[in-house]
């Protein structure tokens, strides 16, 4: 008997050391992963804004000695076209690109490997005042009359509030993450104000009012519908949901913002109601049966005892149905159109943070300004799960009841 105990004592301590080991490792995985996530992410703030390998030059006589990211966007898309909009002389500007250089000079009077080129450019642009040159600074040109516009690196304002999200965009990619991050928001919001009300409804009915068997056969499908894989759940939305949105509505193309918040209302309808019905089976019995023999109705005692005894539950429901919404990649990509743009309203396309990593991470050249800036998008939205999660838990440990 004494040798049985001390086996027994001797297993508890060798379980209790491995449980120990085992939630440490996890405990330093997280904060590894956290840490590479937000290191790879604040390093885009050290890249310069202009392409990497290139820069900017024109004219020494030219007052303009650096240009916004949206200021070069706009004048290789020709919305900008004379100096003077940039604070310059009064003059057309002048693109000017590597390649216009072979059509200037044959290659015979550049060198056998373009040991003379940088020279050749730089009396282009000495004799040209309105020029604006995108070269490689390999090749960068020579010469007095030769200026090369200031590059800064890529400022947080840009990130945070740019409009504009054209990674590939030359010569200075834009990375503003507004659009995806209002898209983001604006599915999951419009997700939870219809699964919400939903899956409230059918977790009342189930905790309330429906049979026992009702219950043991609902239940566990509602349950399972969790488990179905989200690119499943993208497909049908794709062949289902995308078409009747689009002839109902009377719209172009049907992969819009709406269409995305309904398929991500049905995929959180499963959690909510799960999460939700399991508050509401909480409530004591006592309660119940305290307020039908004071006179109240079966629908009085549940809007006026039960839910409000259950609030604390619901409420986590709801944020867990959030977490679900913002997380989602697969089947958001499917049905949103994908579309990096401002969201101007509900039957437009989007795109959101999820679909955006999903989508480009695997172009992105590694440790580049891209792949930076979809780390620090990762960044992000593991804020937003953070915040989810705390809420959740918070909301959760609420009391239900304080005595009198």
């Amino acid at each position: 008997m004494q040798k049985r105990k001390i086996i027994r004592r001797i297993l508890d301590n060798i379980t209790e050391k491995l449980l120990t080991i085992s939630g440490a490792v996890t405990g330093i995985a997280i904060l590894f992963i956290t840490f590479f996530l937000f290191t790879e992410g604040a390093a885009l703030f050290q890249s310069p804004q202009v392409e990497h390998g290139y820069a900017l030059y024109v004219n020494s006589s030219n007052p303009v000695n650096t240009l916004q990211p949206e200021e070069n966007k706009a004048i290789f898309d020709g919305e900008i076209t004379n100096w003077n909009e940039l604070g310059g002389k009064d003059g057309e500007i002048k693109i000017f690109r590597i390649d216009d250089a072979f059509q200037i000079y044959p290659e015979s009077e550049l060198g056998e490997n373009y040991e003379l080129l940088p020279a050749k450019l730089g009396e282009i642009i000495s004799k040209e005042e309105n020029i604006l040159a995108f070269l490689p600074t390999q090749y960068a040109p020579q010469g007095a009359a030769v200026k090369a516009l200031t590059a800064k690196n890529i400022q947080p304002k840009d990130y945070f509030l740019g409009k504009g999200w054209l990674p590939t965009a030359t010569p200075v990619p834009l990375f503003g993450v507004l659009p995806l991050v209002l898209g983001t928001l604006l599915v999951s919001i419009v997700a939870l104000l219809i699964a919400l009300p939903l899956g409230l409804g059918v977790a009342i009915y189930l905790s309330e009012l429906a049979s026992d068997r009702q219950r043991r056969l609902l239940k566990p499908v509602i349950e399972l519908l969790a488990g179905i894989p989200s690119v499943v759940y993208g497909f049908f939305g794709l062949v289902v949901l995308v078409p009747i949105v689009q002839k109902a509505l009377n719209l172009p193309v049907g992969e819009t913002a709406f269409t995305g918040s309904l398929l991500l209302a049905i995929m959180a309808l499963p959690t909510i109601i799960s999460v939700a019905e399991d508050a509401l089976r909480n409530t004591p019995r006592a309660m119940r049966e305290a307020s039908l023999a004071l006179g109240a109705t079966q629908w009085q005692t549940i809007y006026r005892v039960v839910i409000p005894y259950a609030k604390s539950g619901i409420s986590a429901a709801v944020v867990l149905g959030i977490g679900r919404a913002i997380g989602e990649t697969m089947a958001v990509m499917m049905v949103t159109g994908n579309a990096a743009v401002m969201p101007q309203s509900l039957m437009e396309s989007v795109r959101t943070i999820p679909a955006t990593i999903a989508a480009e991470l695997g172009e992105a050249p590694a440790g580049g300004a891209h792949y930076q800036a979809l780390f620090l998008l990762g960044c992000i939205l593991f804020v937003f799960t953070m915040i989810i999660s705390i809420s959740a838990e918070i909301i959760s440990k609420k009391k239900n009841y304080k005595a009198h």
